[in-house]
């Protein structure tokens, strides 16, 4: 392949662009920015803007400044760098209105959560520099990759899911459906919930939360013990990536392990907007969960499992979101 950073890099326009106004964090007041630079929070379940006065007005001034800034410990512990330690950008070019970025191996190393927030915060960044609309990623000449094993190719901020509430803080409804065991745990009953909740959690992680706690029709089972904690949820391309903690594998050997793993994806799937689900424990996804279901595999929604019982729709009303709410 030829190597697409052996050209000079290319000069575009010097204009500044003006984006919209962003407050900083960590106490900057009012002040409004021209530009922002993106993190990641503490949490790993979302990006985190905070203004920025660059130093340089050149477009390739802009472009190693803020990359610069990417890479660079925080001071503080709500958030983090974006691009990960051990991750460094061997080279950058400018090709049209795409900014290209060759990252060092490293970056293959990268878990999947941590990867996408990553890319996330680079091209929420570098996209506000005029003349930058999209940012392509490579690993040491290659292109990138994305979950499916196709080339991710250049990417904009549509290219993400982020949750749209997350500067809002309201109270909203929304209606959800959970897969969980049927009472012999061969087989996977559809329960239809309504729920009500603060729009600053995304859906996945509402999905997900629910599906933990249980189902609230007598019939059916949960499949995900009670006490395992969702670490982050993230979204990208289609593609659902789930971290749990180490207590998703205190196993009940009474449900069979199909049953568990389609619990997760079909419900993901009914979202809409979910093509594939990747589970991993702790950010780990080497191993199985207990016997043949492999980690690393992007599991599809299948519905074989589904029994012509299709569950009951039940109301739930959480007050306490409710009350963060008001």
């Amino acid at each position: 392949m030829k190597n697409p950073f052996s050209k000079k890099k290319a000069v575009v326009s010097a204009a500044v662009f003006m984006a919209a106004a962003y407050l900083a964090g960590c106490g900057s007041g009012n002040k409004e920015y021209a530009y922002y630079i993106s993190y990641v929070d503490n949490g790993q379940t979302q990006t985190v803007q905070t203004g920025y006065e660059p130093e340089n007005e050149s477009v390739d001034g802009l472009i190693q400044e803020f990359l610069d800034r990417l890479s660079m410990d925080t001071d503080t512990v709500d958030y983090v760098k974006a691009i990960p330690e051990g991750v460094s950008i061997l080279s950058w070019e400018v090709e049209q209105d795409c900014l290209n970025l060759d990252f060092s191996s490293s970056y293959n190393k990268l878990d999947p959560i941590t990867e996408i927030l990553c890319r996330l915060s680079v091209v929420k960044t570098m996209t506000q520099i005029d003349g930058i609309n999209s940012v392509s990623f490579f690993v040491k000449g290659e292109p990138l990759k994305d979950s499916k094993g196709e080339v991710a190719g250049k990417m904009t901020i549509d290219s993400f899911v982020e949750n749209p509430g997350e500067q809002i803080n309201s109270f909203q409804h929304a209606t959800i459906d959970l897969f969980f065991s049927n009472e012999s745990g061969d087989g996977l009953l559809k329960e239809t919930q309504e729920v009500y909740y603060n729009s600053n959690i995304s859906m996945e992680k509402l999905v997900m939360e629910h599906l933990i706690t249980g189902p609230k029709s007598g019939d059916a089972r949960k499949t995900i013990p009670e006490e395992t904690k969702l670490i982050n949820v993230a979204v990208v391309d289609g593609s659902c990536y789930v971290n749990l903690d180490e207590n998703f594998k205190n196993q009940n050997y009474e449900i069979l392990e199909p049953v568990v793993i389609y619990s997760i994806v079909n419900s993901l799937a009914s979202l809409g907007h979910i093509e594939q689900v990747q589970i991993s424990v702790n950010g780990d996804t080497s191993g199985t969960y207990r016997a043949d279901c492999e980690l690393s595999k992007m599991y599809q929604p299948d519905y074989s499992l589904v029994s012509e019982a299709q569950g009951s729709s039940v109301i739930v009303r959480d007050v306490k979101e409710e009350a963060k709410g008001k």
